[in-house]
């Protein structure tokens, strides 16, 4: 492989050194003389304030590169925000409690009949070389025993939840609720896409506004903001989702780390990653081959939601707060980043390796532009010039677009060659009766 393959196949990852060395050799220095870029506590910053766009570029990923586009992602994390704030300050029956229990059992009742009917469909599978669709279940272990075991899964969720409901919510069962709401709203997203054969772009915008609304509605027109103060008015164990795990990495961090490590390993590893990729090469192929993409596409939005769900709980944990508009514009930052990491908004092509340093490149340049104190508006332009070069070398267009201006240059200087000028002087001949071969 040559030495310039191998620069085009690593170019994001020296993209994303070549910041992490601006940042180096452009910051600020204390009264001291110590870099305040690189100082640990910078960096924790970093990590600690990239982490919620991350968990929402995670699940966009997958989501991009079946083809689709998920733009209700930030009002799901809002909704989820309100949710968390309410269950950890509110006892009772709050609008948050009679909205997230069901979810709970729902998907709990849901993945105990999936789950169990999985087992014993590949347990059943017959001769080998034939499709494990193809293994028959009896009632027994088709309906039966899957239905019990969900019904138990449901039972024990609802067991451990429901006492929850007349004191307030600990650390566990918010992490068990909100990251179910969004789940749930993420995979409405998709059966409409898949059922209604919409596209991605209007259900999703739809879902958002929509959204929105759920989120209001459920804090109240009088609570703009739920503080949320651990030891106060929340229970004190919420606090260690602000610590640092292992007093070297803060717990958010950690959340996005381990979500791009697991579903990367998913993406790349197991059959439903593959699918995802047919999908988003040629959708209709991938139909024909006996993919269920239908299910594929709705897991993606499912999973999607889900991750909103889990970054409004550390959003809460983070700022003390839950708010109706408390994912406004995330959206858009989880698009940048995922565009930045490579993934093509066509589907088919994409990683969540690319989409790690994306969204790292995106934190570490937002602090650079910060510890200079550029003004925002300025920030704001200099991001989207950022993001538009970075996709158009991404894309590899920006070769082709300097081939067109040196073409189109060229086009400009260019003198008639010997058979050109005999061209027009034939023309030039015929168009006054005469013959360009004859000698005057």
């Amino acid at each position: 492989m040559s030495a310039l393959r191998i620069l085009s196949r690593t170019k994001l990852y020296w993209g994303l050194i070549a910041i992490f060395l601006i940042g180096v050799f452009s910051s600020p220095v204390t009264s001291k003389g110590s870099n305040i870029f690189l100082s640990y506590g910078n960096l924790l910053d970093v990590l600690r304030q990239v982490s919620t766009t991350g968990l929402i570029a995670t699940g966009m990923t997958a989501v991009i590169i079946t083809g689709g586009i998920d733009l209700s992602v930030g009002s799901l994390m809002a909704i989820c925000t309100v949710v968390t704030a309410m269950l950890l300050t509110m006892p009772g029956a709050t609008p948050a409690a009679i909205m997230g229990i069901p979810a709970v059992a729902f998907i709990a009742l849901f993945l105990g009949v999936v789950i169990t009917r999985f087992l014993f469909t590949n347990l059943a599978r017959p001769a080998a070389g034939q499709s494990h669709r193809a293994a028959q279940l009896d009632m027994t272990r088709g309906v039966a025993l899957p239905a019990v075991v969900g019904v138990i899964l449901c039972a024990f969720a609802l067991w451990f939840l429901l006492p929850q409901v007349s004191s307030k919510f600990g650390v566990l069962g918010v992490l068990i609720v909100a990251p179910c709401v969004g789940l749930l709203f993420g995979a409405l997203n998709g059966i409409i896409i898949v059922a209604g054969r919409l596209q991605p772009f209007i259900v999703t915008l739809a879902m958002m506004v929509t959204a929105l609304g759920i989120a209001r509605l459920t804090a109240g027109q009088n609570n703009a903001v739920l503080p949320v103060y651990t030891g106060s008015n929340a229970t004190e164990d919420f606090e260690v989702l602000r610590s640092l795990a292992f007093g070297v990495i803060p717990m958010p961090g950690l959340f996005f780390l381990g979500a791009i490590v697991l579903y990367g390993a998913v993406l790349r590893f197991t059959p439903f990653g593959r699918y995802v990729y047919a999908i988003g090469g040629n959708e209709e192929a991938a139909r024909l081959s006996g993919i269920a993409a239908g299910r594929v596409k709705i897991a993606t939005y499912a999973m999607s939601g889900l991750l909103a769900g889990i970054a409004a709980v550390l959003y809460v944990a983070q700022y003390r707060q839950g708010k109706p508009d408390a994912g406004a514009g995330l959206e858009l930052d989880a698009i940048a980043a995922v565009v930045i990491g490579g993934t093509s908004l066509m589907g088919g092509r994409g990683s969540l390796a690319g989409t790690f340093c994306g969204v790292l490149i995106f934190g570490l340049l937002s602090n650079i532009l910060q510890l200079h104190n550029i003004n925002s508006n300025l920030q704001l332009v200099l991001k989207g010039l950022i993001i538009i070069g970075t996709v158009l070398v991404q894309e590899r267009n920006a070769a082709d677009l300097f081939a067109h201006l040196r073409l189109s240059r060229k086009r400009s200087v260019h003198t008639p060659t010997s058979a050109e000028e005999r061209t027009i002087k034939e023309t030039q001949s015929r168009t006054i009766g005469g013959n360009a071969n004859e000698t005057p």
